[in-house]
């Protein structure tokens, strides 16, 4: 599976000190994998963003990760 187009969702939350955590895909609902060299920004919980979605090891993860802003 190759990199899907850009979805939305909201940052569920992030761990700054082990790097990575999770977000809410608009779209599907569900949480998806985010790794801290997946993101574009420095981002945290409650953080609307946009990303794409690359197949990972465990799933599908998150990447080109990067705030909207507002």
């Amino acid at each position: 599976m190759g990199i899907n187009s850009t979805n939305s969702g909201v940052v569920k939350f992030f761990l700054q000190e082990k790097g990575y955590g999770f977000i809410v895909d608009n779209a599907s609902k569900k949480d998806v994998y985010v790794h801290f060299s997946g993101t574009l920004d420095r981002i945290k919980q409650g953080d609307e963003v946009e990303f794409d979605i690359e197949s990972g090891e465990k799933g599908p993860k998150a990447v080109n990760v990067k705030r909207v802003k507002k």
